[in-house]
């Protein structure tokens, strides 16, 4: 790994983890379960990150032999370009990651997307949305956890919410922070008319027992109601469902995707902390006067994306001008390039 050695630090890291790996091993070592989870969730960020690193300089020595049989004359053209396509793949993904280093980038996330005005329109583009994060999941090996959904009216979603975990979920996620809009000619009109729809996409970090975040129960409203939509023969048949409701904040989150009524309310109240992390990392940032472009990013009217279907094809993303005409490839959940632009902006900025 010589030749990368400028841009990280192999001793560090590889010293971090037989450190860690050392007092892995001892045997008291899951005396105190919540820091021994602390522990081997390091261990795994720092082989990741040493992981990273080693398929970088694969890919580099793998180009290089490449370019010596090329000037060889050997006639290796098609796997020399798409070895070279793999290396600037990889660049790309790496160049993200050193760019997510801000104090919650490194988190998981909850995920929440809510239809705009429009009803069956705007409840379809939802489901559009939804669809393409989980893709982008994939595409990234994160794994998801489904924690609210409502059925459309007729089609599509009402309200969905996501848990997103894997390493700097958080952080890229965060560049979808906003109102998302689409035009398009919609199939729910007779006449083939264009339309224009709008849902918002609420991206908050899922926080751990290292931050302290309380509440008692004279703070919060928590109601129960019966489930609909997705979760199995067992909706609508108990109030399984939990809305809590943060009486101070207005905050409101509700989770019916589980059987058990406990169960829904712990993963209510998980959700309600991030919620209420991010509103108090928003008002320091505030005071700090450095969330400007935050506050136009999630508010209505102040689109951050739009998806054009009709007359032409084009997604353009309105904060760093970065517009991509292979929407199939954007609704697939091809949006790193989205993100790396916005990231890179908010460097500049």
């Amino acid at each position: 790994m010589l030749k990368f050695g400028g841009i990280f630090d192999l001793p560090k890291i590889l010293k971090t983890i037989a450190t860690l790996q050392n007092k892995a091993s001892d045997p008291n070592f899951w005396v105190d379960n919540q820091s021994a989870q602390k522990i081997l969730k390091k261990i795994s960020s720092c082989e990741n990150e040493l992981k990273m690193w080693s398929d970088l300089e694969s890919y580099y020595n793998e180009v290089e032999s490449y370019l010596e049989l090329l000037l060889e004359g050997e006639a290796v053209e098609d796997d020399a370009v798409s070895s070279l396509n793999s290396f600037k793949i990889l660049i790309k993904k790496i160049e993200i990651r050193k760019l997510l280093n801000g104090k919650d980038d490194n988190r998981s996330a909850i995920l929440t997307i809510h239809p705009g005005a429009g009803g069956t329109e705007s409840q379809d583009w939802t489901s559009m949305l939804y669809r393409l994060y989980i893709r982008w999941c994939e595409r990234n090996n994160y794994k998801t956890k489904l924690l609210d959904f409502q059925d459309g009216d007729e089609a599509g979603i009402k309200d969905v919410s996501l848990e997103v975990n894997g390493e700097f979920a958080y952080g890229n996620l965060k560049a979808e922070r906003g109102v998302h809009r689409l035009v398009r000619i919609s199939p729910f009109d007779s006449n083939a008319k264009r339309h224009t729809s709008f849902a918002s996409v609420f991206i908050f970090p899922l926080i751990d027992d290292d931050v302290e975040i309380s509440f008692s129960d004279k703070d919060i409203r928590i109601d129960t109601y019966r489930a609909s939509g997705a979760g199995g023969q067992h909706v609508n048949k108990t109030d399984s469902a939990v809305r809590i409701t943060h009486l101070d904040t207005g905050i409101v989150v509700q989770c019916q995707n589980n059987r058990s009524q406990l169960k829904n309310k712990n993963t209510a109240i998980k959700m309600l902390k991030s919620r209420l992390y991010q509103e108090k990392m928003s008002e320091r940032a505030a005071s700090n006067k450095q969330l400007s472009g935050i506050k136009k990013d999630i508010s209505w009217g102040s689109q951050i994306r739009s998806y054009v279907f009709h007359p032409y094809n084009m997604v353009k993303d309105h904060r760093t001008k970065y517009e991509s005409t292979n929407i199939q490839s954007v609704m697939d959940g091809n949006i790193d390039s989205f993100i790396r632009a916005y990231l890179l902006s908010k460097l500049s900025s």
